[in-house]
């Protein structure tokens, strides 16, 4: 069973950082586009950044420069390292499994909560 665990979220303060980690069971995981989105209360997930395959990696502007996605294919793992931390970036981060060849599939975490105080 495909299962993506996601760990690192927590209070901090405005202006600090936190890493995210997302451990993924996907025997094809070198393979899959990687992503990390978030939600907040009455607001729809949004897309944070993305990471390919090949490491290409695209971020939503309200994250550019603050943000690095990376990928550690030996071991399954993504990361989202969030730096100079806003509050309005407090939400439920999720990460997102998407398969870029067959067999095609879409996986999500169960989400991480990340408070950031002013």
């Amino acid at each position: 069973q495909v299962r993506l665990v996601e760990s690192g979220g927590g209070l901090v303060q405005t202006g600090g950082s936190l890493r995210l980690s997302c451990s993924a069971s996907i025997s094809t995981f070198s393979r899959a586009t990687m992503a990390w989105h978030r939600q907040t209360p009455g607001k729809q997930r949004e897309l944070v950044a993305t990471i390919t395959s090949g490491g290409i990696t695209e971020y939503e502007d309200f994250v550019k420069g603050r943000f690095t996605i990376s990928r550690d294919n030996a071991k399954n793992t993504v990361y989202l390292q969030m730096n100079s931390l806003k509050p309005e970036d407090t939400a439920v981060y999720y990460c997102f499994a998407r398969s870029a060849y067959p067999p095609f599939y879409t996986y999500w975490g169960q989400g991480t909560q990340v408070t950031v105080s002013s």
